[in-house]
């Protein structure tokens, strides 16, 4: 069940790299934030396990502005054997983005409609938690050295008039009913003066993703748990 609802966040950043997967090297970004990217956004600022964001659309309120960095990072993936960096180490250019500022509008999304807790209750908690600048994890635009702030819009914003053509771009990363990550791409994409349109047939496959969620007694689940029903205590005082 999608609720009918359209809550709105806006998001500003110093900088931002919402990286092309088709270059597989050096980093270049996409010219505005992704859907994924976005959704981590909500996420990180309400995630819980009865509820998926849907996005909608996404408000460019800023210019493009293109910045070239040269970053140290590590030619290895986390695992359970420690990283030696020096041993790891690599110096990559990077095409990012600079001084970028967005609004988020989205929608919570039921598989299974509960009466006890229906999509209206999330809507208003997010509502709530972004007035607050609440958060249970800090944010990011991208890549987590480029971390994000978050605000109420005021109603005044409007999105640059710019028209950017992009073409093919990542929606999200989908997953089969065995857990099977696969890149999930629209395509013909383009900034028509400054909206991104997130379209409705991604986003209702994205909604079917088995990407399993942490065990309700894992320690991440639970205290993000107690944190939310603390906060949900708080706005009943």
């Amino acid at each position: 069940m999608l609720d009918n609802e359209i809550v709105r966040v806006k998001v500003t950043g110093g900088f931002a790299c919402f990286t092309r997967p088709d270059l597989k090297v050096e980093r270049m970004t996409y010219p505005c934030i992704t859907p994924s990217a976005a959704r981590g956004v909500l996420d990180s600022i309400l995630w819980k396990p009865e509820f998926q964001w849907w996005v909608h659309r996404i408000l460019v309120l800023k210019p493009v502005n293109f910045f070239s960095v040269k970053r140290n990072e590590i030619n290895a993936k986390q695992g359970k054997t420690p990283i030696i960096i020096e041993d790891r180490r690599a110096q990559r250019n990077s095409i990012i983005l600079r001084d970028v500022e967005y609004i988020i509008e989205a929608s919570v999304f039921q598989k299974q409609f509960d009466p006890a807790n229906p999509p209206r209750k999330y809507a208003e908690m997010f509502k709530r938690r972004i007035k607050k600048g609440q958060c249970w994890r800090r944010p990011y635009l991208g890549t987590r050295e480029f971390a994000a702030e978050f605000s109420q819009p005021d109603g005044n914003e409007q999105p640059i008039t710019d028209t950017i053509p992009i073409g093919s771009m990542l929606f999200d990363i989908f997953f089969d009913e065995k857990g099977k990550p696969s890149p999930l791409f629209f395509y013909d994409v383009a900034v028509v003066n400054g909206i991104l349109e997130c379209p409705q047939a991604e986003n209702e496959k994205m909604m079917q993703s088995s990407h399993i969620q942490p065990g309700l007694d894992n320690d991440v689940t639970v205290a993000i748990y107690s944190f939310n029903q603390n906060e949900e205590r708080k706005a009943l005082l």
